[in-house]
Order: structure tokens, then sequence, then C-alpha cells
């Protein structure tokens, strides 16, 4: 059975990320939304902590680590209840995001691509890539939402994948020290021929085109990368390098089960902040929400601001319902994209509309509201916008194939 508190165990986790969130990244959050592409040096020192947090078992950042522990339990026990790395990680990342989401992006050694890594790959690339610090590079400039329209190609030289293509919106593209590269053995078999390697960083063919300037989440590096003639060792592919028609890239799309459910939480996170802000502010305007009367009997603020409060809890639960799903070794693909969508939307939406509740220091650089308001956006489209994830939700409740169902 699946609980709504926070589980005893993993408290110590959730009080050290407010405390990260609080007194690491509020501090410097504006210094590095203006100081676009620059590392923030201050967040050195929380790469070690991050990893104490994944060797514990928290799995703090969904990295490799904490899959690795994962993969070594026993099957689900039905009258169990697993709370693991899934919902360490989604906690932590509320937590941290309430601070700021570019600088949650920018810890070292929690990307992206360290989730994709802890979902297919084997004890032998857990011991090579566990410690290292992982992008994923699946956009490419004519393949957006629709993964399986990805051009970058992979062909097996002897010991080697050679890579060749060119990938877009690589969160970490720069900084991190491998990159996970989505490539296709085969463009005629479409979706079936999609696999994911892993290209450490300085591997020659690899190359930097440039750094994106952003909207929003501006502490984060997000990189073009190509690949040309790029060799890597025929090790570096994570799952099975045999094309199965039947199981289509399920493996790969695995990813997205564990990396859905965090951008949720990441959305989650900076919704709440923006809720949590706009009610100060409001409070020394000498007005609260009061919550001991009906909904009609308040002014028009109060019921806006119960309104949005009610949308962020319904995404909160979402995720972690998806998230413990995850650590319970049940399917979550439907629950892992209801939680993103509704996340994705909700904080969208709330921390626009605690733009407008602020007035005038809603839209100024003197609080980070406005901020806020750009960084959550991104939440929405990046891990498959919107309307794919509605997509991929109406195929799973309708039982119906991505041919079926477009």
């Amino acid at each position: 059975m699946i609980w709504l508190e926070t589980p005893k165990s993993l408290k110590p986790l959730v009080d050290m990320a407010h405390s990260v969130a609080t007194n690491v990244f509020r501090p410097i959050s504006r210094k590095y939304d203006l100081a676009e592409h620059s590392y923030p040096k201050e967040l050195d020192a929380l790469a070690s902590l991050m990893s104490g947090m994944n060797a514990a078992g928290g799995g703090a950042g969904a990295g490799a680590a904490a899959g690795a522990k994962d993969k070594q339990k026993k099957p689900r026990d039905p009258n169990a209840s697993n709370n693991g790395a899934n919902m360490a990680t989604v906690l932590g990342v509320m937590e941290l995001c309430w601070g700021d989401v570019g600088l949650m992006l920018s810890i070292p050694g929690q990307g992206l691509g360290n989730a994709a890594i802890a979902a297919v790959a084997n004890e032998e690339q857990l011991a090579r890539f566990g410690d290292k610090w992982a992008a994923m590079a699946i956009t490419e400039p004519e393949a957006g939402s629709d993964s399986a329209a990805i051009r970058t190609t992979a062909r097996l030289d002897g010991d080697e994948w050679v890579i060749n293509g060119e990938k877009i919106f690589v969160t970490a593209g720069e900084r991190a020290d491998c990159v996970v590269v989505w490539a296709t053995l085969d463009r005629n078999l479409g979706r079936a021929a999609i696999k994911s390697f892993v290209v450490e960083k300085g591997t020659p063919g690899m190359e930097l085109i440039r750094l994106d300037h952003k909207m929003g989440i501006r502490a984060s590096d997000t990189a073009v990368l190509s690949f040309n003639d790029c060799r890597i060792p025929k090790t570096n592919i994570l799952g099975s390098p045999e094309i199965d028609t039947k199981k289509s890239f399920a493996g790969v799309m695995q990813t997205f089960d564990n990396t859905r459910p965090m951008v949720a939480a990441m959305a989650v996170g900076v919704g709440k902040a923006a809720l949590d802000r706009v009610r100060e502010i409001l409070r020394e305007e000498g007005i609260d929400v009061r919550y001991d009367q009906g909904i009609l009997n308040g002014s028009a603020i109060e019921a806006e601001l119960r309104r949005l409060e009610a949308e962020l809890e319904a995404a909160r639960l979402l995720t972690i319902k998806a998230a413990w799903m995850a650590d319970n070794k049940i399917p979550n693909s439907m629950e892992a994209s209801m939680a993103k969508a509704k996340a994705g939307r909700v904080a969208t939406e709330i921390t626009l509309r605690c733009v407008e509740l602020a007035g005038a220091l809603g839209y100024q650089e003197d609080d980070l509201l406005e901020k806020w308001a750009r960084d959550s956006k991104i939440l929405d489209i990046f891990e498959g916008t919107q309307q794919i994830q509605l997509l991929i939700i109406a195929r799973r409740m309708l039982g119906l194939t991505s041919a079926q169902l477009r």
C-alpha cells in the first residue's frame, strides 16, 4: 500500500535537500541566471554530498549508483511496500527545485543520462560509468518529440561502434563526463533499431558546436553536439545490440519511465516555491488564506490560491505514485506520463499566475518570481511535450499501439 506521508527513512534526505535549496541555491540563483554559461563553482562541494546520499541508498539524483542498488534487490513482495531510489529522487528533487531548477540540473554527477544508465546498464557498465556525470542526447534538428524519428546512426565496425549525427538541446552537454546518445542501427527498421550508447567526453569525433541561450534554467548549459565518425568501444552500448521488432525500443524507453517522474518533481518544486513566495507577499499586504471557512466566503485571491494549491497537490501525488510504482517494480509508463503532463502544465500555470498576483514586484528582477515563471516552461517541454504525454496516456488507456493512435 502506498502512503501519502514522507517516509521516515527519507525525512533526513528531504531535510538536507531543503537546506541545500535554502542556503546554497537561493543565494546564488539570480547570479547564475544573469551569468549564463558560467559554471556554478559553489556546486562542486555538493558533488560529494550527493554521491554520499546515493551510496546510502537515497539515490537523490537517480544516478547509476542508485540504479545498481535497485537492480540487486529481490523480486517484489506483493505484500510489501518499498520506498527506494525513485521515491528518494523525486522527494529530493522537489526540495532542490524549490531552490533553483537550473542549479539542480548542474550538480556534478546528477545528469539525466545517469537515469538512462541506471535503467538499462549491465553490472560491468554500472561499474565503469557509475561515478561519471552523464548527459542525455536524444533530440535532433529533425526529431523532436518523436524519438522514433532519430537519424543519428551507429554501425558496428570490428570492436567499435561508429556514430554519425547531430544532437541538440543536450542538458549539461559541455560539462558532463559522458553523454548517453540515442542512435539507430538501421533507419529502415524504425523504433526497433533505436539504441543508446555511452560516449565519453574527449572521444575523437564528438564536437561541441555551441551552447544555446535560453529563456530559463540559465544556470544549466544546453549544448549542440555533432558526431562525425565517432568511435566508441563495442561494450558502450546500453542493453542488447540485437534488433527485436517485437519489443520495439522498449529498453531505451525505460529511461523515460525513470526521468519523467523526476521532471514532474522539478515542476512541483518550482510551483511550490512560487506559491510560498506569493503567500508571503500577500501576507505582508494583510491578505492571508483562511482554511476555516468555505471557499465562497473568502476573497477572490483566496479562492484562486486554494485552487492552485489543489492543482499542485494533485501533481505531487501523481509524481509520488509513479515513483512508488517504479520502486515496487510495477510498470509505470502511463503513470509517469500522467505525472509529467499534470506537473508540467500546473507549474507553468502557477508560476505565471503568481507573477500576476504579485503585481509589479512579480515582474521585476528584485524578486525570483519572474525567474521561476521562465524556468517552469521547459518542464512542460523536455522529456516529452504535453501533447506527447497525453498521446501516451491515451494509448495506454485504450490499449492501442503507436501505429493505431498517432
